[in-house]
């Protein structure tokens, strides 16, 4: 394979995480070559999604690693005189501390099969053999969604159509036009006050789970995109919300006074809330409505530039509830953050309600690993090669110039290239001596039922967890129903995330975990009303995302560093952070921009033939796409 790819590029991508995938789509746009490359056999690396089946391979890969590290290779023979290197690791160490339990005990034999898998006996990885007694399974398992349109509502096409919450049909991403007033969009979600009333729900085992393996599209990182956010605004600019497709959510939940409760939004929701007294509802929407232009009132928080928002809040009279669902929920913003900060977070919340629905954030469906792949898709439409299961060996420095000249990849061979992007995992551990990281505490489970059951039992949820003591970081929950086709009907796939403070992120999540869901074992009255935990992992993911360039030792000025995701909500680091370096490599050029409708096509000629990248573009729609996870040999397109 490696001797048919070419000696020369223009830009080579160790990587295919969303800032990699970016820079890649927006190169090739422009008509640079671009070699993209990742030692995975999977698109995405730590921003990808699995099958059920997918994970377990994932889990069990992780699990090894933190056994033994792999060494990187030298390739010292394959460089002249005149040069040096810098080596670079074959896998990506950016996971650790993996534990995995089964609370769903099964009927069935313990040889399972997983509808279009190969049947296999489980193997347990659980590290502590009292807290579960279910296998879990190995085996590989992909699915390929079918991408759709997103477009700018304001852009006033006639063809836009309303994404319906909480259904069970599949909505289109053709989303609806804002309504005159963001803050009012009309109160269509069912009270949270009323529990739905169905038959009584099947109850699911882990043999249903991994029979239905396919059916899941599990994240490694929990994240919403904002309906105002860069990258919205980047999707319709470039023409690749075409492949994709959103659903909008529908509740913002929090955890207050030991229960659960839903955050009201909208105008329409303030009014209608029950939980706030009608004082409450005033000095709430006198307070959003200062939010909303902040800037033209200076005067009113001039003297609270030095203080926190939390102080803020105070100072303005809001009760404890209201500065609770402002701090926690809507500014989504830690009780030390500065007032001018948290001003600036609730005026992004409410700039973004009401553009596609009740709520200020959107969810890929079929998984936000779904998303980086859309980029790769472009960047292959315009000519950009990729390789899976194919790394990098080192950097080839020119002592003279202290340029990366070249690079040698995994089975030696030497390509020439101007620039290298490498994904911050893949460097040494000599390379990051100075580096100082953080880490992210994650878990995701399989569950029965909803935190707030409501009339619909199609609900997606954001919640925030508060420290209860102050000195913890807030944990953030997402709860994603069957209609993301994320997970199977009758269960819910739950994602928590905060910021580590101690050694494992079982040790960081496993309190909020007991408060709000039902594991193995527990039978107290209060637990009637909480949903029981069929799967669960933890694990941990580096954060890269405040590292400075400058911290990494021995890259020349031409080798850029992409970090990890980043703990916050959104996309916008990601974003921010591949603009920022394609700027750097070609700051002449412009950033992504849209890429033509195979209808709008024009040939000049009688017969003429198009050139390649306007025959990429009209082809499209055929072109292959980087499949989600895929098994097989990576082919050089």
């Amino acid at each position: 394979m490696a001797a048919d790819l070419p000696a020369e590029f223009d830009v080579v991508i160790l990587g295919t995480g969303l800032p990699e995938s970016i820079v890649a789509a927006a190169c090739s746009r422009i008509g640079q070559r671009v070699l993209h490359l990742d030692a995975r056999n999977y698109y995405g690396g730590n921003w990808a999604s699995f099958t059920f089946s997918g994970l377990q391979s994932w889990i069990d890969e992780h699990k090894q690693r933190d056994v033994a590290s792999e060494e990187p290779d030298a390739g010292k023979e394959h460089v002249l005189e005149n040069e040096g290197i810098v080596p670079l690791n074959r896998r990506g160490g950016t996971v650790r501390n993996v534990e995995v339990f089964s609370y769903s005990k099964s009927k069935d034999s313990d040889v399972v099969e997983e509808v279009g898998a190969l049947s296999i006996k489980p193997q347990l990885l659980n590290t502590d053999p009292t807290d579960s007694d279910q296998p879990l399974q190995d085996s590989p398992a992909h699915e390929e969604s079918v991408p759709q349109e997103l477009q700018d509502p304001e852009s006033g096409s006639a063809e836009h159509r309303e994404v319906t919450s909480g259904s069970d049909q599949t909505p289109s991403a053709n989303i609806a036009p804002p309504t005159p007033e963001s803050g009012d969009a009309p109160d269509t979600e069912p009270s949270a006050a009323k529990v739905c009333q169905t038959e009584p729900k099947k109850s699911v085992t882990y043999s249903d789970i991994v029979r239905e393996g396919r059916r899941f599209n599990i994240d490694l990182v929990s994240k919403f995109l904002y309906s105002r956010g860069l990258l919205i605004d980047l999707l319709i600019k470039s023409n690749v919300s075409r492949y994709t497709e959103f659903k909008n959510v529908t509740r913002i939940l929090t955890y207050h006074k030991g229960r659960i409760e839903q955050v009201p939004c909208s105008r329409a929701d303030v009014f209608s809330s029950k939980q706030l007294s009608m004082i409450e509802k005033r000095t709430l929407m006198k307070f959003l409505t200062f939010c909303a232009d902040y800037e033209q009132h200076i005067e009113e928080y001039q003297d609270h530039k030095d203080s926190t928002f939390a102080e803020f809040l105070q100072a303005k009279r809001l009760t404890p509830s209201l500065q609770h669902f402002v701090l926690c929920a809507i500014a989504m913003v830690s009780k030390n953050t500065n007032t001018v900060d948290g001003l600036k977070a609730t005026q992004h919340f409410l700039q973004c309600l009401g553009r596609y629905g009740n709520t200020p954030f959107l969810f890929h469906l079929y998984g936000l690993g779904e998303i980086p792949q859309c980029f790769c898709r472009m960047s292959a439409v315009f000519g950009g090669i990729y390789c899976l299961h194919h790394s990098l060996q080192c950097l080839v420095i020119d002592e003279e110039s202290k340029r990366c000249t070249a690079v040698i990849d995994s089975s030696g061979k030497r390509i020439s290239c101007n620039y290298v992007l490498v994904e911050d995992g893949y460097l040494t551990e000599e390379t990051c001596a100075q580096v100082q990281y953080r880490q992210i505490s994650r878990a995701v489970l399989i569950t029965d039922s909803s935190v707030l059951r409501s009339e619909s039992d199609q609900e997606i949820s954001v919640l925030t967890v508060p420290s209860e003591d102050g000195h913890q970081n807030a944990v953030y929950m997402t709860e994603l129903c069957s209609s993301t086709n994320t997970c199977i009907k009758n269960t819910y796939l739950v994602h928590l995330s905060c910021s580590s403070m101690k050694a494992t992120a079982r040790e960081d999540l496993e309190p909020v975990i007991r408060k709000l869901f039902v594991l193995d074992g527990e039978e107290d009255p209060e637990s009637v009303e909480r949903p029981r935990v069929l799967w669960l992992l933890y694990f941990n993911m580096r954060d890269s995302s405040m590292v400075e360039r400058q911290s990494y030792v021995g890259l020349p000025s031409n080798v850029f560093v992409c970090s990890g995701p980043d703990p916050c909500f959104g996309y916008d680091h990601s974003v921010q952070q591949a603009e920022n370096t394609f700027t750097a490599m070609y700051p002449s050029e412009e950033f992504c921009p849209p890429a033509p409708n195979p209808e709008d096509i024009i040939y000049d000629g009688e017969g003429a033939q198009p050139d390649a990248s306007e025959a990429g573009a009209a082809e499209e729609s055929k072109e292959e796409t980087p499949s989600e996870n895929v098994t097989e040999e990576p082919k050089t397109e």
